[in-house]
């Protein structure tokens, strides 16, 4: 399709005043990267270190532009993005920007990797009356090869085009005599961030948003942390600057809007399905920048400029700092919690039992200090095994490490250990008396996203266990903007972590000969999937078609949920659109004018 970014001339010239439409369109840069780019020194960088992802034969970083043919309607002979409208049709706008580069340069998610996404922005082009939302993205050329030859040759250009070439990032301009269409520089600087801030901060940046990306191991606690750690980072590498520095359009203090930039894009191309809790940290930490730096005139002196790094700094040391507090805060929480609602067992050393699955750290935390903090309690605890990871197994060993201490226990009080398979979900719940699970995101609406396995529990429990309680146990920052849960990612981590299992020394000959049938089967789906995607007339080959699922997190709704305990203490479903909407007042505030 025609790319959608609008004008018959440029520069232009008009003063047209006829009342503006609005489109939204996106705008796909497609770059390569040297070796050298990102660093092979962290263990998590394997999506973009591997040499398939990389050119070796270039000293430095290439995006390509393309040439507009005669035969557009709009900008003839400029250079720009792959871009196009937003259908009706597409189920999102990462959808629209994989299809109009099929349809422009016959890439696939085969030839390409999503580098990262860019904030969305407006600006109007009065001489064809239109208003413009532009979705910038940022793509990158697989090397399958890893020496750098042949990735050129399968782009293939459509009439839309006459041509194209490899451009350095950085010379890039909006300008008339670079010959590229308007705000061509501004869709790249919001995907391509070097270009505002220098090479180190832009790479401490890059490899930070890679690393959270592409860690399935932690948890959203966890990972909220080390994106301020990140952030911290990048704004250590950031050139010296003053807050009376304005950026183009005069507004406010670039220093200010490149740091908000640089969180907006930990938020959006970290882990998507930890999301909220990221997003969360780091408008807490920009509104405390906020208030010491700006609102307090900490910088009113030419002494206090050279203070802003340190001082911002600081800030955000602190509020890395009192994260360590949180977790204990939240355990004494859920103790007392406890005591006000089952105080009968906590009093009389009848055996609690308390069903949970996974591994959450607060969960493992909450639970080994119990007994501390409720000195007459006995536990019976229930774990579900937590496939196809197994974390629950990992819990269970934590667990029994930390109930076995003399402040733990005694020769009268002895805690048990359960662990269940995850399909035994329902006899796990008969005669419990406490369903605690984490959360990784918590909705405006109070539903939860949780490891897959936690709504089984829930309803199981509706059955069994009617008079036993549903606790959310996690930090207030896992709640995410307004919005229904249906608009969250769903996370599919592929078929290994499931069929490795089937493969495994414990199967028996006879599964492991099905397993390979299975993904044969599913290996051919996949195939005629990528088939489909180039050519869309092709037809299926086969009758059969095999798909293995592994979804992470689902969603259980906020009725099956008696109680959110948090670093706040007990909350309800009120206390969770409270804070949603407060968040949603930061993100407006903070991320908003970007």
């Amino acid at each position: 399709m025609s790319t959608s970014i609008p004008s018959s001339t440029y520069p232009s010239t008009s003063t047209n005043q006829k009342p503006l439409n609005h489109r939204s369109v996106v705008s796909s840069f497609i770059f390569k990267l040297p070796s050298s780019y990102f660093s092979h020194s962290s263990s998590s960088s394997f999506f973009l270190s591997t040499s398939s992802n990389s050119d070796p034969s270039i000293p430095k970083p290439l995006v390509a532009l393309f040439k507009r043919s005669d035969k557009v309607s709009t900008y003839t002979h400029h250079y720009a993005p792959i871009s196009g409208s937003i259908e009706s049709t597409d189920p999102s706008t990462l959808s629209a920007a994989w299809r109009e580069i099929q349809e422009e340069t016959t890439l696939t998610a085969s030839d390409l990797n999503l580098l990262r996404q860019g904030k969305p922005y407006t600006f109007s082009d009065e001489s064809l009356g239109r208003e413009w939302t532009v979705w910038p993205f940022a793509f990158l050329l697989k090397d399958p090869t890893g020496n750098g030859e042949g990735s050129e040759k399968r782009i293939n250009i459509n009439w839309e085009h006459e041509g194209w070439a490899w451009f350095d990032p950085l010379d890039v301009q909006d300008t008339y005599h670079f010959g590229g269409v308007p705000k061509l520089k501004e869709s790249l600087r919001r995907v391509w961030f070097e270009i505002d801030l220098g090479p180190e901060a832009g790479k401490v940046l890059a490899e930070g948003c890679n690393r959270l990306k592409e860690d399935y191991v932690s948890g959203a606690r966890h990972m909220a942390g080390d994106a301020l750690c990140i952030l911290r980072d990048v704004i250590d590498k950031m050139d010296d600057g003053a807050l009376d520095e304005e950026d183009g359009d005069g507004k406010e203090a670039k220093w200010w809007k490149d740091i908000r930039m640089a969180a907006w894009h930990l938020w959006k191309n970290g882990r998507a399905s930890m999301g909220a809790a990221i997003m969360s940290a780091l408008l807490s930490a920009l509104a405390s920048v906020e208030a010491e730096v700006f609102q307090d005139h900490a910088a009113s002196s030419k002494d206090s400029e050279k203070q802003l790094k340190p001082t911002i700094i600081s800030v955000l040391n602190r509020e890395i700092s009192a994260r360590l507090s949180t977790i204990d805060q939240i355990s004494r929480s859920f103790a007392s919690y406890l005591f006000r609602n089952l105080s009968s067992f906590i009093t009389s050393q009848k055996p609690l039992s308390i069903l949970t699955l996974s591994e959450s750290s607060t969960i493992t935390h909450a639970l080994s200090h119990l007994p501390i903090l409720l000195p007459d309690c006995v536990l019976d605890i229930r774990i579900l095994e937590s496939r196809p990871l197994l974390e629950g197994v990992s819990l269970a060993a934590s667990l029994a490490k930390a109930l076995s201490t003399d402040l733990a226990s005694s020769n009268d009080r002895q805690h048990s250990i359960t662990i269940y398979t995850d399909a035994s979900a329902c006899h796990a719940t008969q005669g419990v008396q406490q369903v605690v699970i984490g959360a990784d995101r918590i909705a405006w609406d109070g539903s939860v996203s949780n490891k897959t396995g936690s709504l089984p529990i829930l309803l199981a429990t509706q059955y069994n266990a009617k008079e036993a309680k549903v606790v959310v146990l996690c930090d207030s920052e896992k709640v995410a903007l307004p919005g229904p849960p249906e608009q969250h990612v769903v996370e599919d981590q592929g078929p290994e972590q499931v069929t490795r299992a089937w493969m495994g020394e414990g199967s028996s000959k006879r599964i492991r000969g099905a397993a390979r049938t299975v993904l044969n089967f599913a290996h051919t789906t996949r195939t005629e999937k990528r088939k489909k995607g180039k050519k869309h007339e092709e037809k299926d080959k086969t009758r059969v078609k095999a798909e293995v699922r592994n979804v992470s997190f689902e969603w259980c709704a906020g009725g099956l949920i008696d109680a959110y305990v948090t670093e706040e203490g007990e909350w309800n479903g009120e206390n969770v659109k409270k804070k949603s909407e407060a968040l949603q007042g930061l993100d407006r505030r903070l991320f908003g004018p970007l």
